[in-house]
């Protein structure tokens, strides 16, 4: 099957930056990173979304863009996609007395338990993407 992902690649560096920014030459570049290859290992099954609110606070941040891939199975401590109530949100899964919770990483949430009505799994979040400077 054709991905519909455009490949674009970017020089990726050999050298990690620690406090200053590697030198622009060549024999400094690894290879070309595609993002598309890097942040979606089965394009049919990803999707991405917004972060809206603070429910996950330190973890996201509002506007962070969540890559998600539905065809995940979720473990404990993964970030997941859900709707609940009516609404899409994203939350942790954690294992708490022998069962499975979803909780947000910011106190003052309530939790939602598998026995919750309407809460429906969408995907496990591979990677958060975070705009510094609009």
């Amino acid at each position: 099957m054709a991905s519909s992902f455009t490949k674009w690649e970017l020089p990726l560096y050999l050298s990690l930056v620690h406090a200053g920014f590697p030198s622009p030459a060549d024999d400094h570049l690894d290879r070309k990173l595609d993002l598309n290859e890097y942040l979606v290992r089965h394009p049919a099954a990803t999707f991405f979304v917004r972060v809206q609110g603070r429910s996950m606070l330190p973890t996201l941040h509002h506007g962070d863009l969540l890559v998600v891939d539905r065809s995940l199975e979720p473990g404990n401590r993964d970030l997941v996609i859900v709707a609940a109530g009516g609404e899409v949100a994203v939350k942790r899964l954690v294992s708490m007395d022998g069962r499975r919770v979803l909780v947000s990483d910011r106190d003052g949430y309530p939790a939602l338990g598998p026995g919750d009505d309407d809460v429906a799994h969408w995907g496990v979040v591979t990677h958060a993407i975070r705009t510094f400077r609009p």
